[in-house]
């Protein structure tokens, strides 16, 4: 091929990339909004011309030219791929926060099917002593009133965990909470069974310990133990209960798209919002296992920080990027 026709032919390849330089060396807030995620694809094919050029012996001004432009290319792509960090910000403070807003119904129904069965069966639980063997075997029961028995030097954990560092301990929370919040949103490809029971499930797990250890009379050792993490967990398992909810919308109801294409378009922000959860379920972990379990803490501050964690967990995910929903 002559010098002339290969610059008719990946002429426009050769703009394309230069356009996107382009607009990526602008200050953020100048830049029109340009297709930006084709800038590895162009990058990869100017390097091939650039080769194919050396090779075919063309002038010097057209080598010099593709090498330049290859060069600014290398530098604005490795760039932007040192900025993962942004990337993560913006999702944490931008995308999480807005993607559980526009699915706020289901994020109510999640919340609901998860509280109302947790004080129902509370209330139950303390009036009757009895009721929670109905939920519970005797052998967990007899566990949980061990991990916050006043008298357990190590608040929040069973015999078999007793020696376990605060370290440890925090593994131990990472994957146990995680573990509950990914069930409970992959139940959901089952039209959604399997998330309403794993949300019942835990509510009127956490509802019947709460109401048998305060029947008797272990308030001063559970709830200051629970306060702490307990926004963070429990808004995370409602959270994971709604991105299972969305994949059974896509099933149920997937309007005029047929079931395979509404379950891709709900999966892709069901994820997002289950990789929020798991950063709550972190937090929450770390929480348990640094803080809660402190013992030389004085519950009035526990409970004092508590409040202010669940203040700024309902400030984060009602208004964190709101100014950004529209766009």
């Amino acid at each position: 091929m002559k010098q002339q026709q290969f610059i008719e032919h990946h002429r426009s390849v050769w703009e394309a990339l230069r356009q996107t330089l382009d607009e990526l060396e602008k200050p953020p807030r100048r830049r029109d909004g340009s297709d930006l995620e084709r800038l590895p694809e162009l990058y990869r094919r100017v390097c091939a011309d650039l080769a194919l050029a050396k090779e075919r012996r063309y002038s010097s001004g057209l080598v010099d030219e593709l090498h330049d432009l290859a060069m600014r290319g290398h530098s604005v792509l490795y760039r932007r791929k040192s900025l993962w960090w942004w990337r993560v910000a913006i999702f944490i403070w931008v995308v999480f926060p807005s993607t559980l807003r526009k699915n706020a119904r289901l994020f109510w129904l999640a919340t609901a099917l998860f509280y109302l069965p947790a004080l129902a069966l509370g209330g139950l639980c303390y009036h009757n002593n009895d009721f929670i063997y109905t939920v519970m075997s005797p052998h967990q029961v007899a566990q949980m009133e061990y991990m916050y028995d006043p008298g357990n030097s190590k608040l929040g954990r069973s015999e078999a965990r007793e020696s376990s560092t605060d370290f440890e301990m925090f593994g131990y929370y990472i994957w146990n909470n995680i573990g509950i919040g990914f069930r409970t949103f992959a139940s959901g490809i089952f039209f959604g069974i399997g998330t309403l029971l794993a949300l019942l499930f835990n509510g009127v797990t956490i509802g019947a310990v709460a109401g048998h250890l305060t029947e008797l009379g272990f308030v001063g050792t559970f709830w200051p133990f629970v306060a702490g993490h307990s926004a963070f967990e429990l808004t995370a398992i409602c959270i994971s209960g709604t991105a299972g909810l969305m994949l059974a919308r896509a099933l149920l109801v997937p309007g005029r798209r047929t079931r395979g294409e509404a379950l891709r378009v709900e999966a892709a922000a069901a994820v997002q919002l289950i990789m929020g959860a798991a950063l709550l379920l972190l937090v929450a972990a770390f929480i348990e296992a640094f803080w809660s379990a402190d013992g030389a803490v004085r519950p009035v501050l526990k409970f004092a920080v508590a409040a202010l964690l669940w203040l700024s967990v309902v400030l984060y995910l009602s208004l964190a990027g709101r100014g950004r929903d529209a766009a």
